[in-house]
């Protein structure tokens, strides 16, 4: 990880011998007086993943998060020789590292709102009912390449996590909000639809063989979850975010909520509840993983760092 960092005068000596004395960090740079909003000198570095948190937790205490400013970016490449020598120095796989203040900032990020998340799972669930309509696998696909929400639900795990009620409240608020507007306005695009002839009812309540089980919960749906949960939020706290993670966790929600517009609209009572309990199924069954994900994570990573510390390993605290 790269970090860029805005020091204080009077604690620049300090933060600097503490980076230069530190094996896990390499490639240091000071610029004196560089800084005018806030004023300072400007530190960069780069960290192993590893070490990052330790690092982090160290800037806080020493007041930088308040008086200065800390940014990090993700380093693609490093194959200088001080590179790999501070990542032997570091402890771990930097896969299986942690970086809490990152994923706490990027949770209050997603749980944020804006207008493209809520475009985006409106349109994602707009196409998961063509999808029903037409019993169209490779437009469920497209509905969940689309859909945004899971940034939501890993935010709100974390939330729980860390116990942030704050950030708790935002997340699940948005997914609420979101979701209701996504079908609201689907629903009144199905009763458009019918309005000139294109769809009813039987679209909906007919055999499909490719898009039934969006209706019908059972005990899979739960697994399903789990191990979207499980995913996600592996992949957003090791930096491996990618979009075919995204589309094996929107297939559990957008298709749900897509056939949910539908049974509402064109009025289908049989489907309304198999739906709903889909959607929410799925939305409490990765909410929960991605909890115990994260629990995982710190129990695993501190046990492995207290092994390392008997066997003699450096870790800064």
């Amino acid at each position: 990880m790269h970090l860029r960092l805005i020091v204080p005068p009077d604690r620049s000596e300090r933060v600097l011998n503490t980076l230069v004395a530190d094996p896990r960090v390499t490639s240091i740079v000071r610029l004196p007086g560089a800084a005018r909003r806030p004023e300072g000198d400007v530190v960069e570095c780069d960290v192993t993943r590893e070490a990052t948190s330790d690092i982090l937790s160290w800037l806080k205490a020493q007041g930088l998060y308040d008086d200065g400013a800390v940014a990090m970016t993700s380093v693609d490449a490093a194959p200088s020789r001080n590179a790999q020598a501070a990542e032997k120095a570091a402890p771990g796989a930097p896969d299986d590292a942690v970086i809490w203040d990152a994923v706490v900032d990027q949770a209050y990020n997603e749980a944020g709102g804006s207008w493209v998340f809520y475009a985006f799972l409106t349109l994602a669930t707009m196409i998961a009912s063509v999808a029903v309509i037409t019993d169209s696998a490779i437009l469920v696909v497209g509905a969940m390449v689309v859909g945004p929400e899971f940034g939501v639900v890993a935010a709100l795990a974390v939330g729980i996590f860390l116990r942030k009620g704050g950030l708790t409240r935002r997340s699940l608020s948005l997914l609420v909000k979101g979701f209701v507007l996504a079908i609201t306005l689907t629903a009144l695009t199905a009763l458009l639809a019918r309005a000139v002839g294109w769809v009813d009812v039987s679209d909906v309540t007919a055999a499909r063989p490719l898009t039934g089980f969006i209706w019908r919960p059972d005990e899979w749906s739960a697994v399903v979850a789990v191990l979207a949960g499980c995913a996600g939020v592996l992949s957003q706290t090791a930096g491996r975010g990618n979009a075919l993670v995204g589309v094996f966790i929107s297939v559990t929600t957008v298709p749900a909520a897509g056939d949910l517009a539908l049974s509402l609209a064109l009025w289908a009572p049989h489907q309304i509840g198999g739906s709903a309990a889909q959607l929410g199924i799925n939305l409490a069954g990765m909410t929960a993983a991605g909890v115990v994900t994260l629990l995982l994570q710190r129990v695993i990573w501190r046990s492995y760092l207290k092994v390392k510390r008997r066997t003699g390993a450096r870790v800064e605290a």
